[in-house]
């Protein structure tokens, strides 16, 4: 059996007696989707945190291609790995070109990879002309690209997804989740991605992990989760799920 990409063992995090995580144990596959849901508070971005040795304070074991990434340098580990946030956190004084490869100045290399540049801005289906625009001549969903593209520049097998689609425009943010999904298929990724939104989590990923205050409730492809007869699963789901029907109806009766 191959060795998964992330594997959690009793991972727990507690901060003022208040219980973040409990003793979650996951394994996720290489190549694999997993969208995190569960309400506010639910312990879906201290998750990610974990993974990405964020949070010193954790119990329990978070192992990355096998190795504990407590016994990792920081530096080593967080090359492998890509990690967009919501709030984007583009530098406004440098052009596109410059955000992108900014993994390169922090690696100690005096220039970025311009050929990369322009792979990853043709991969995020942007313009070869924008690598001279500065943050302020984009759009929301264009600044989204341009983060997720810095998050690519170096080839990291492991992309961390804290609502990375989160402030954006109902088109744009299904526009961006699938071209992101397509590209999470055409490079081999494995992506972990926060959503408050559970039809975006329906919709892109291969399983859904849901969390209830800090504890794994299910973890399952999408179709069996719609099925669920849990019921915290269930009033997350269904809602989307009888809005989508709604929709369907108007369409047909159009």
């Amino acid at each position: 059996m191959d060795t998964p990409i992330i594997e959690l063992r009793g991972l727990a995090l507690a901060r003022n007696g208040t219980h973040i995580l409990r003793g979650i144990d996951l394994a996720i596959a290489r190549d694999e989707f997993v969208a995190v849901i569960g309400a506010s508070g639910a312990g879906k971005t201290s998750l990610l945190r974990c993974i990405n040795a964020l949070v010193p304070d954790y119990t329990g074991t978070v192992l990355l291609d096998g190795q504990d990434t407590a016994a990792l340098p920081r530096q080593q580990l967080r090359r492998g790995i890509g990690y967009v946030l919501q709030n984007i956190g583009l530098f406004p004084h440098r052009t596109v070109a410059e955000n992108i490869g900014m993994p390169s100045r922090i690696a100690g290399q005096r220039r970025h990879d311009d050929a990369r540049i322009a792979e990853l801005l043709a991969m995020m289906e942007l313009r070869a002309d924008m690598a001279g625009r500065y943050p302020a001549e984009l759009s929301g969903g264009q600044a989204q690209r341009v983060a997720i593209a810095r998050a690519l520049y170096s080839r990291p097998a492991l992309m961390l997804l804290d609502e990375p689609f989160g402030a954006l425009d109902p088109a744009t943010r299904a526009s961006l989740g699938e071209a992101y999904r397509r590209r999470h298929d055409e490079a081999g990724l494995t992506s972990v991605m926060v959503t408050h939104d559970v039809a975006e989590a329906l919709a892109l990923a291969d399983r859904v992990l849901v969390l209830d205050h800090g504890a794994v409730i299910a973890l399952a492809p999408p179709a069996e989760l719609a099925a669920s007869t849990c019921a915290a699963v269930s009033a997350l789901v269904d809602p989307p799920l009888r809005q989508a029907q709604a929709l369907l109806a108007l369409k047909g009766g159009a």
